[in-house]
């Protein structure tokens, strides 16, 4: 006889990744060990910290936004303020223009004349202390870009042709840029 008894043994197989039919129990999420209002205040957290990430991104977006508004306001005020300078001194080349006038008409040389010339020669010095300069015209090429042709005038000579014999009133440049072009009056060949 033998003394072996048979006793049934039932097994109870308590892996949780054996019941789910996952191969890796690290898959398998662990219950947390944080009581549940730290768990929801570590979701408001994250909540709030995404909407400061939010704000601050809007932040930097509208401070760009002013920075570019600001410095394309200082362009357009510079620009204006230049515009009104260049209107002023315009507007003081008339001066200038009256004062070749009334030494053009003077009649004899005398101190008045020489007063009239210094008057006009320190004029025209302030007006290149601030860059305005007169354009040289006459016996020139005539140039569109400087000139302006008020009148021709007939001249046998072929080698003057598109020259400028006269000036009526001086044109003046700003740097690069014409502030008011001369009027002249242009030689034109006879054929």
């Amino acid at each position: 006889m033998s003394d072996e008894i048979d006793i049934p043994v039932k097994v109870v197989d308590r892996r949780r990744w054996r019941e789910n039919g996952d191969a890796n129990p690290a898959a398998v999420p662990q219950p947390s060990l944080k009581p549940t209002y730290v768990e929801e205040l570590e979701q408001r957290v994250a909540q709030v910290e995404k909407q400061a990430q939010e704000v601050l991104t809007k932040y930097r977006q509208a401070s760009q936004e002013f920075e570019d508004a600001r410095a394309r306001m200082r362009k357009e005020v510079a620009k204006d303020a230049e515009r009104s300078r260049r209107e002023v001194f315009v507007n003081l080349l008339e001066v200038v223009d009256n004062l070749d006038r009334a030494i053009d008409a003077a009649k004899e040389d005398g101190p008045l004349l020489q007063g009239v010339r210094m008057v006009r020669d320190q004029f025209l010095a302030k007006l290149e202390s601030f860059g305005v300069k007169r354009i040289a015209s006459e016996g020139q090429p005539f140039d569109p870009t400087l000139h302006e042709a008020v009148t021709t005038v007939p001249s046998p000579d072929a080698a003057s042709d598109g020259r400028i014999l006269g000036v009526v009133a001086h044109g003046y440049r700003i740097g690069d840029e014409v502030l008011r072009p001369a009027l002249v009056a242009v030689a034109k060949a006879v054929t």
